[in-house]
């Protein structure tokens, strides 16, 4: 089974400031490409932080009541200054739904995607992740019926019909064992693209039956 990655959806053109980028540039930066945060890396492309609106408008407006007495700065403030960090990254060889997940349990918009070394490659945002939502159907049924009944569970053409719309699988037909019809279902809900999924497929035998037999033999006492 194959998973879109996160390497297939990212931008690999980043704008990206140095830890030592002038407060003002960044946010010149921001506001010039209407981007809501700019990762920060160090002399050998490695992701040392995030900078973001937010982060901008704290140092702006600070607290007016801070937890401990502020230290007044040295100079004018930089990127490093701001930043957020330790950074939220991706690698580029994980899943888009993994990244999905990484956005969302952190309520981020977008990710700094980085290489083995942790170099910076590129950016993923929520809005590269919604076109897996609009997966062409025609491309949803051939993964269907090629990688999930063909290759993984070895039904033989014509067995399964399967009707694609919008996202939305529906199954009709028969596999041979009883013990396959979870994992079609479970396969299928998990290919990029598909909304749901309706199963309407019988088995032809009933091999849960003999599983359970063996279990109740096993259980009995000598």
């Amino acid at each position: 089974m194959k998973h879109i990655k996160v390497a297939d959806l990212m931008t690999d053109e980043v704008v990206s400031v140095a830890p030592e980028t002038a407060f003002k540039d960044v946010a010149k930066l921001l506001a010039q490409y209407g981007v809501s945060g700019l990762p920060v890396l160090d002399d050998e492309d490695r992701v040392v932080g995030v900078v973001s609106q937010t982060d901008i408008l704290a140092h702006v407006a600070p607290d007016p009541r801070p937890a401990r007495p502020a230290v007044p700065p040295a100079g004018p403030p930089n990127a490093g200054d701001v930043m957020s960090t330790p950074a939220v990254t991706v690698h580029a060889e994980a899943t888009a739904a993994d990244a999905a997940r990484l956005m969302t349990r952190r309520g981020i918009e977008r990710l700094p995607v980085v290489d083995e070394e942790d170099r910076l490659v590129g950016i993923v945002t929520r809005r590269d992740l919604l076109r897996l939502f609009v997966r062409p159907d025609s491309e949803i049924r051939r993964r269907v019926t090629d990688e999930v009944l063909t290759e993984v569970l070895g039904v033989p053409t014509g067995d399964i019909d399967v009707h694609v719309v919008d996202g939305f699988v529906t199954l009709n037909g028969r596999v041979e064992r009883r013990s396959q019809l979870a994992a079609l279902l479970s396969l299928v809900e998990r290919l990029d693209g598909v909304v749901a999924v309706a199963s309407h497929v019988g088995a032809r035998t009933d091999d849960t039956l003999a599983t359970h037999a063996g279990h109740a033999r096993d259980a009995q006492p000598w």
